[in-house]
C-alpha cells in the first residue's frame, strides 16, 4: 500500500469575515489543503498559529489590534515556524519590501485568481516563494531602479555578506536578484539546471536565508 500524503495545514487570518469565507471556499475545495483554523486579527492569528502549528498561514496585512507584519514577526520567532504568505488589496512597493523583509514567504493580492492562490499556498508550503506576478514585477522594478536611495550601512552589510560567496555563486545570486528562473540562469551562465540548483542551495546556506526572495533582497541591497 502506497504512502498517503497528508494535506497541508492552513490558517486563514483576515478581519473581513466575507473575505475569510471566500478564501475558505476556494482553498478548502482543494483536497491537498486543510483549513485548520481562522482568525480575525493579527494577535489572534499568532495565537492560533502557535496552537495549531500549521504548515502555512495566509495573513491579511491590514487588520485591527495587530497588523499582519507584526503578527508575521511573532509567528516567525516560534520554533519551527510555519510559512507566512501576506495577502492584501494593495501592492505598494514599500509594503512589498517591508513584508518580505519580515521573513514572509510570499505576498499575494486579494484579486489573485483561485488556481493561482491554491498554487501559491502549495508553493509556500514547499519552501518556494509565493508572489503574485504584479507584486514580483513591482519588487524587481523598485529594487533595480537607478534612482532608488539606499541606506549605506545596509548596502555595506549586504556587500559583506556577498563577499562570502565564490565568484560563480555571486553570478548565480545576481541571476536570482534579476528574477531569473534556474533554467534561465543555467542558459545564461552555460551551466546545467541541477548545477544552478546546487549553487542556489549553497548560497542560501552561506547567507543563512531560506528562500529566493530573501536572496534577491540581499543582492538588491548590495547594488
Amino acid at each position: 500500500m502506497g504512502d498517503v500524503t497528508e494535506p497541508l495545514r492552513l490558517v486563514l487570518v483576515d478581519d473581513d469575515p466575507l473575505v475569510r469565507a471566500g478564501l475558505a471556499m476556494i482553498l478548502g475545495a482543494d483536497p491537498g489543503i486543510r483549513i485548520v483554523a481562522q482568525a480575525a486579527d493579527g494577535a489572534e492569528g499568532a495565537a492560533v498559529a502557535e496552537r495549531e502549528r500549521p504548515d502555512v498561514v495566509l495573513m491579511d496585512i491590514r487588520m485591527p489590534v495587530m497588523d499582519g507584519l507584526a503578527a508575521t514577526e511573532l509567528i516567525l520567532r516560534m520554533p519551527d515556524p510555519p510559512r507566512v504568505v501576506l495577502l492584501t488589496t494593495f501592492d505598494t512597493d514599500d509594503m512589498v519590501v517591508r513584508g518580505l523583509r519580515t521573513g514572509a514567504s510570499g505576498f499575494l493580492l486579494k484579486d489573485t485568481p483561485p488556481q493561482q492562490l491554491i498554487d501559491a499556498v502549495r508553493s509556500a508550503a514547499s519552501g518556494a516563494p509565493a508572489l503574485s506576478p504584479r507584486v514580483a514585477e513591482s519588487l524587481i522594478a523598485t529594487a533595480t531602479a537607478p534612482e532608488r536611495t539606499r541606506d549605506e550601512d545596509a548596502r555595506a552589510a549586504a556587500r559583506t555578506r556577498l563577499e562570502a560567496l565564490t565568484e560563480r555563486e555571486r553570478e548565480v545570486a545576481g541571476g536570482v536578484g534579476r528574477g531569473l528562473s534556474n533554467a534561465e540562469i543555467a542558459a545564461e551562465l552555460f551551466m546545467s539546471i541541477p548545477t544552478v540548483k546546487a549553487h542556489v542551495g549553497r548560497i542560501m546556506g552561506k547567507l543563512q536565508i531560506d528562500n529566493r526572495v530573501q536572496l534577491a533582497l540581499v543582492v538588491h541591497d548590495a547594488e
